[in-house]
């Protein structure tokens, strides 16, 4: 796994051998910078939710994002982020929580310009987390969130003023895009 664009493209990223954990593979995460880079207007803070290796915030830094949260529950995990962040010389436009994504919505206070949540594809809470993040202090009238999910977890087109406004997908990865839109939520 590597970055794929930017600042630190070609950088080798870490992963955990023998870990249950799905990375997003280079074509899936290209495909999302790619419209990110045509719908999303506020670059300056990245919220990472289920961040695994970290590589989803790290190509956010590398394009240009001023500065990423990571939220990793597993321990494992969040050293691994750290690594990954040292390797590319990230760290210090950074901050790795090690707490649930249900605890990291309750304590964090900033709006974010771009929120990308990937959650393993077998977490049954994926449409209650994107309605508590859409109803969160998090999302502002610039947020764009990008929600990677397998293709048998059908999204909601609106949760709260976030309104889906492109969506792809490849093999069993869908990619879901919403922005904040105004009137009845």
């Amino acid at each position: 796994m590597r970055v794929i664009a930017g600042k630190a493209k070609g950088r080798e990223l870490k992963s955990l051998r023998g870990s249950s954990i799905r990375p997003t593979s280079d074509m899936v995460r290209g495909a999302i910078f790619s419209m990110l880079e045509s719908v999303a207007t506020d670059w300056s803070r990245v919220l990472d939710l289920y961040a695994g290796t970290g590589a989803l915030g790290i190509e956010a830094l590398s394009r240009g994002a001023e500065w990423v949260d990571f939220v990793e529950k597993n321990p494992r995990l969040c050293a691994l982020i750290k690594e990954n962040l040292e390797r590319t010389g990230f760290a210090p436009q950074a901050t790795v929580y090690c707490v649930s994504a249900a605890k990291a919505l309750s304590i964090l206070d900033a709006k974010y310009g771009i929120l990308l949540m990937d959650p393993p594809y077998a977490d049954s809470a994926i449409t209650a987390t994107a309605e508590k993040l859409a109803s969160s202090r998090l999302v502002g009238k610039e947020s764009t969130l990008v929600i990677e999910h397998s293709r048998r977890v059908p999204l909601e087109e609106r949760y709260g003023h976030l309104h889906q406004v492109k969506n792809l997908h490849h093999g069993d990865s869908y990619v879901s895009v919403y922005q904040y839109t105004e009137g009845e939520s």
